[in-house]
């Protein structure tokens, strides 16, 4: 392959990246401003100046276009699992991330518009339904992380049982903030107490669960 064909290449990805980004953000807008059900794909293919099978060709289903992060959010546990310090075990690295997310304020729930986008996917039974795949989806991953990790065989019931708590404990933190948020706290307000609900999951979760997966030290 010259210089030439690989920059050919990149040209050509760089231009897939970006229509795909223009149809998601396209779709974004019109779901924010009408609800996911009231829009259709021509729509979206319309406003975005493509044909609906390039939309398609894009996005296979029409809950894609809302969830266009989907492979990044079901996989964030996962990479805060493999992520973590030498010593540290694979609830310790969830829960730090978590911490982290909310002491920096870069937590989903604190985020502008996050409280419209909730709201969207609460009034669409479609994007309900997706959310619980991507919880199912999350915990399988982390069970195939927990397994990799400690290197256990595929009928050890602990890895599953693990990944269950620690989508929990994710989810339940995102629920508390997401009450405060809509209650009309304020981003600090909200941080606090999404770190004091942490505070007290934390105390809930055992010490097998809390020690488990511990990366061993170099």
């Amino acid at each position: 392959m010259d210089d030439g064909t690989a920059r050919t290449e990149g040209l050509r990805e760089r231009k897939k990246r970006q229509t795909r980004q223009r149809i998601s953000d396209v779709a974004t807008g019109l779901f924010m401003e009408r609800g996911f059900d009231a829009v259709t794909i021509a729509e979206i293919a319309e406003a975005a100046e493509v044909s609906v099978n390039t939309v398609y060709n894009y996005f296979p289903a029409k809950e894609d276009l809302f969830f266009d992060r989907q492979e990044e959010m079901v996989q964030r546990l996962s990479r805060a699992i493999r992520a973590r310090r030498p010593g540290e075990s694979a609830a310790r690295a969830v829960l730090d991330a978590l911490r982290r997310q909310l002491e920096e304020r870069s937590a989903e729930a604190l985020r502008p518009g996050f409280q419209r986008f909730m709201k969207v996917i609460q009034d669409s039974p479609a994007l309900t339904a997706r959310i619980l795949t991507m919880q199912e989806l999350t915990c399988r991953a982390v069970t195939a992380t927990l397994r990799e990790e400690t290197g256990a065989g595929p009928d050890d019931p602990l890895p599953p049982a693990i990944a269950s708590q620690l989508a929990w404990v994710s989810s339940a933190v995102l629920n508390s903030t997401l009450r405060q948020a809509a209650a009309g706290a304020g981003p600090d307000e909200v941080a606090r107490h999404g770190l004091a609900t942490l505070d007290v999951i934390e105390s809930l979760l055992g010490e097998r669960t809390l020690n488990y997966a511990v990366k061993n030290t170099p």
